[in-house]
């Protein structure tokens, strides 16, 4: 982890500024010289980590140098972070006095109540800059140190030209494969067979490729031998071919190989290729390239286009990989097959076949229950079954199976040496930063399910992630994210209902092993907290990130000296109080998550933490306010305050946060304004609610919009009326490049404001997400131009007519909630035009890319007009041609669907508590033949009419429906 800790700080070094805004000290001392000095020797440093890196693993004295060495870096960052606060804290004294210029005597505020906090103290300015200074000088006189005792390790350089160091290798692969030794994967192996068997090829190129993903370790090579051996595979093919590629993907090895006995001994590589081709001239081949890591795009194309040219149709290639970017690169995504995780009791039967198989059956069932828990230890990989299996062959005793159980699975040797095995090889093609990135997902329990912007902000805490230029977040944080799902490391994904991003991840078990087996001295978590425990003592001057898991009602406690700790985290825990003196012992934090807690307020003294980056305070129902030493937290990136449901209030002067990107406050349903001081962070690109209350001065106005950066998702909450169009202009959100936008006028009582209000919230053309809620006038005059716009949903308005919806090109999701006023849904609903005096007549499409619409809760709603009688017979009309899903929900009165639905591809069609809808269409009626065809209908089967129990008010309250009787099929073929 140092190479990578390295990189990170080198980066950091590069972009230091070193001199003052105000009068006072600039360059004290020589600490431009000293920072560059540092630089250079760190440079010449990190040219031998990679041989210091796999050398620490088997030499204790490299790995304490190294640790020294980490340790240096560490403080050298927090020392670049103080200087980087002193001028930060510049910045915002000269605001504030530039801005209290502006503002009458009488109304000045004062914004000094934190500082007397700040971590500075009493300390004059001038002193403390110079302690700074003697801080840097100090790290460069060690630092300089570590460089000459690197000497006498020799370690191999890799910018001298020397040999490098070898990284762990993968042991090469052949076909054969013992079949009495394998378990599972069969409907893996049909499908791989019947691709390889089907007569097609994709794209008309004869040649059709078959990519096999999954993580080191889960079995891809043992199902391509599988396939590649069996009797109809191998009378299929004229000629078959494995070639194992590992690491290096060198064409002309792969051509030669594929050759045979007709390889040249030439190394040219046209040459090398003319008799690949010639070789495979005519023929129906099968290639395996097994163990496939680059996905360079000319490498492939080398060995690809002569493949395609020569060989005859129904050629295969089956390439396993655990790099999506390889089928990706390929172009062959579509018939990837993905590997998961074995069934428990197939990965049993592995088991006792490894370990039990030379038993009597009497040894077999004492060791039965053993079996089944150590077996749950491997997570469905067959890697780790059939090592543990193997381990435990020579283990005869009770006493020895359970020291397996109860040990972890980093401390068994041959599970580090076979099992670490293929991940260190895919750890070792990672990026320094990325390295870092994945290391410290070890600071998350296993099976903790990650969220994708969370945790990019948590590296961007610890400095793993570098904003420089424009680049932001969105950038190199998703570009990290996004790599490390393309290897493998991540899984069971959940996905964004719109932009179909991965939102969500989790981590397999054995890989989270894997990186709290790298991570064994700077990552903890404990369990039921101890703080006299043995292994806290050990480990406490070494962890720089703890998890603290089940801690009980009562005070967050202190395990251990915490004085170097970077992140703080607490899971499942119930912590009421937090004691001043733990949090002046963690000056070097840089992430603080007290989520699901049930803290009521924290410390003034957080404003001394000015490392911090990421404070979570999430599900903290009982917290009712922050402290105003929060807001001299000049480094603070992220804070998260989701359902703090008690939390009254901001901090008035949180506008001094010039670097907070990420303000989260959705569900704090007590918090009723946020500080007008909002408006002056620049850095913010994250804002999930922007609570507006136009009653209030000093509270945040919808023009304060105006300097803010936000992207992604919005919601505006306007909690009041506010009459002022020009304060709404003020704002210009149509230059914010939002995805996802929601407008929800909470108490708005005036219909003509709130008019004005939404025609002049105009969001960005491109917007592709729109939610309005609570609206009561006409549709906003802007809605026709948004030829982007894929999803709607529009809740509670009173409005009586729906706009021409139809025309827009692009939406693809429909949903509308509570629509009280509509009674009914006309043609103009489909945004057709009536053509019957027009001469000429051109096609129409109403919906083109609809694929979902819903209706809910209209309660007036009475009737769903059809085109039949508007128009004349030759028109040419479509209508929602990709329509796949209809529901209509809690809508009493409407008495039929229209005829143009039953044209429509339609899969899914609900109709649940829609009382009239559901008498006409029960299997038996007339109109039952109308959606018979839909693949998927959930219709309940009711009781004659006579029969229901409903208030005379149920087309205003779903509450009060009552089907005495319900049953719910979701097929059309009863």
């Amino acid at each position: 982890m140092a190479d990578a800790l390295i990189s990170v700080l080198l980066e950091r070094l590069a972009s230091t500024t070193y001199e003052y805004i105000g009068g006072g000290v600039k360059l004290v001392l020589n600490v431009k010289e000293d920072v560059e000095k540092f630089t250079q020797t760190l440079r010449v440093i990190q040219a031998v980590l990679e041989d210091a890196e796999q050398r620490q693993v088997t030499d204790q004295a490299v790995k304490i140098w190294l640790d020294e060495l980490k340790d240096i870096s560490y403080q050298m960052g927090d020392a670049l972070d103080e200087w980087n606060t002193a001028i930060l804290k510049q910045q915002v004294e000269k605001q504030e006095r530039e801005q209290n210029a502006l503002v009458p005597p009488n109304k000045k505020v004062c914004f000094s109540s934190f500082s007397r906090c700040f971590c500075f103290g009493q300390v004059s300015r001038v002193i403390h800059h110079h302690k700074i200074a003697q801080k840097i000088q100090g790290l460069n006189d060690r630092l300089t140190e570590i460089y000459e005792e690197r000497k006498k390790y020799q370690f191999l350089h890799k910018e001298l030209g020397i040999q490098q160091p070898q990284q762990p290798q993968r042991p090469p692969t052949a076909s054969y494969v013992n079949m009495s030794e394998i378990f599972g994967r069969e409907n893996e192996k049909k499908v791989l067979i019947t691709k390889l068997l089907t007569d097609s090829s994709e794209g008309g190129k004869g040649l059709l490729i078959i990519p096999i993903v999954g993580m080191g370790g889960m079995g891809k090579t043992t199902l391509t031998q599988l396939a590649y051996n069996d009797d109809r595979v191998k009378s299929h093919f004229d000629m078959r071919k494995w070639v194992c590629v590992s690491d290096t993907f060198d064409e002309i090895k792969i051509a030669k190989a594929i050759s045979g006995d007709d390889a040249p001994s030439s190394n040219e590589l046209d040459y090398v290729l003319e008799c690949m081709s010639k070789s495979i001239q005519g023929k129906r081949f099968l290639l395996v390239l097994d163990d496939v890591w680059t996905h360079h795009q000319k490498k492939w194309e080398q060995i690809e286009i002569p493949l395609i040219q020569s060989g005859a149709k129904g050629s295969r290639i089956v390439v396993t990989t655990r790099i999506h970017e390889v089928a990706s690169m390929m172009r062959a995504k579509a018939h990837m097959i993905n590997l998961g995780e074995l069934s428990e009791q197939i990965c049993l039967s592995i088991f006792n076949h490894m370990a039990l198989s030379d038993r009597d059956v009497h040894q077999s069932k004492v060791f039965g229950d053993i079996s089944k828990e150590i077996v749950k230890k491997c997570k469905g990989l067959p890697l780790a079954t059939k090592t543990l299996g193997s381990l435990m062959q020579n283990k005869r005793t009770m006493r020895e199976w359970k020291e397996v159980l109860n040990s972890k699975i980093w401390d068994l040797e041959k599970v580090e040496q076979e099992v670490f095995q293929p991940l260190f090889l895919s750890y070792y093609d990672l990026a320094p930063t990325i390295k870092c990135c994945l290391l410290y997902c070890a600071t998350f329990p296993k099976d903790y399910e990650f969220e994708r912007d969370d945790l990019i902000n948590l590296w961007m805490a610890q400095g793993y992630i570098n904003l420089r230029g424009n680049k932001d977040k969105g950038t190199t944080g998703d570009t990290v994210f996004d790599n490390l799902v393309a290897r493998s490391f991540f899984q069971e994904f959940e996905k964004h209902p719109k932009n179909g991003t991965i939102t969500s991840c989790k981590m397999h078990d054995i890989v989270h092993d894997f990186v709290q087996f790298l991570t064994t001295n700077e990552c903890l978590i404990i369990d039921h907290v101890d703080c006299a425990t043995s292994e806290s003592k050990v480990l406490g001057d070494k962890v720089r990130h703890l998890t603290l898991r089940y801690v009980p009602q009562g005070p967050l406690p202190l395990p251990y000296n915490c004085k170097k700790l970077r992140t703080l985290a607490t899971f499942d825990s119930r912590i009421t109080t937090i004691d001043p003196n733990l949090i002046l012992q963690l000056k070097c934090l840089r992430t603080l998550n007290l989520s699901g807690n049930s803290i009521k307020e924290l410390p003034e003294v957080i404003g001394e933490l000015i490392h911090l980056r990421n404070i979570d305070l999430s599900h903290n129902r009982h917290l009712k306010k922050l402290p105003d030493t929060i807001c001299g937290l000049y480094n603070l990136f992220t804070l998260c305050l989701f359902k703090c449901s008690k939390l009254k209030k901001l901090p008035e002067n949180i506008g001094n946060l010039i670097n907070l990107k990420h303000l989260y406050v959705e569900e704090c349903s007590d918090l009723e304004s946020l500080p007008r001081g909002i408006g002056r962070l620049t850095s913010l690109r994250t804002l999930d609610v922007f609570l507006c209350d136009g009653d209030k001065e000093e509270a945040l106005q919808v023009g304060d919009m105006k300097n803010l950066n936000l992207e992604g998702s919005l919601e505006i909450l306007l909690v009041a009326d506010a009459t002022d169009k020009s304060e709404v202009e003020r704002a210009q959100l149509w230059e914010k490049k939002l995805f996802d936008l929601t407008i929800d006028f909470k108490r708005q009582t005036n219909s003509i404001s709130s008019v004005e209000i939404l025609n002049a919230l105009r969001p960005h053309p491109d917007l592709e997400s729109l939610e309005i809620w609570n609206h009561n006038g006409p549709w906003p005059n802007w809605i026709q131009s948004f030829h982007n716009l894929r999803f709607l949903t529009v809740c509670r308005w009173t409005v009586c007519e729906l706009w021409p919806l139809g025309k827009l090109e692009s939406l693809e999701t429909l949903t509308l909630w509570g629509m009280v006023g509509v009674k009914k849904v006309g043609v103009e609903f489909l945004g057709l035009e009536d053509q019957t005096s027009f001469r000429v007549r051109s096609p129409q499409i109403s919906f083109p890319k609809l694929k979902k619409l819903t209706f809910h809760n209209m309660c007036k709603w009475e009737e769903w007009e059809g085109v039949e009688d508007w128009t004349k017979e030759d028109s040419e009309i479509t209508i929602m041609p990709c329509l796949s899903e209809l529901r209509i929900v809690d809508c009493a009165l409407v008495k039929a669907l229209p005829e143009f639905l039953f044209k429509t591809p339609l899969q899914t069609l609900d109709i649940l508590d829609s009382w009239t809808l559901l008498e006409r269409y029960q299997h038996g009626n007339r109109e039952w033949a109308e959606i018979s065809h839909i693949p998927n209908i959930c219709i309940p089967r009711m009781l004659p009419r006579r029969q229901w129990k409903v208030s005379q008010d149920f087309c205003y309250d779903p509450k009060h429906l009552h089907f005495p009787q319900m049953m719910v099929t979701r097929s059309a073929h009863l």
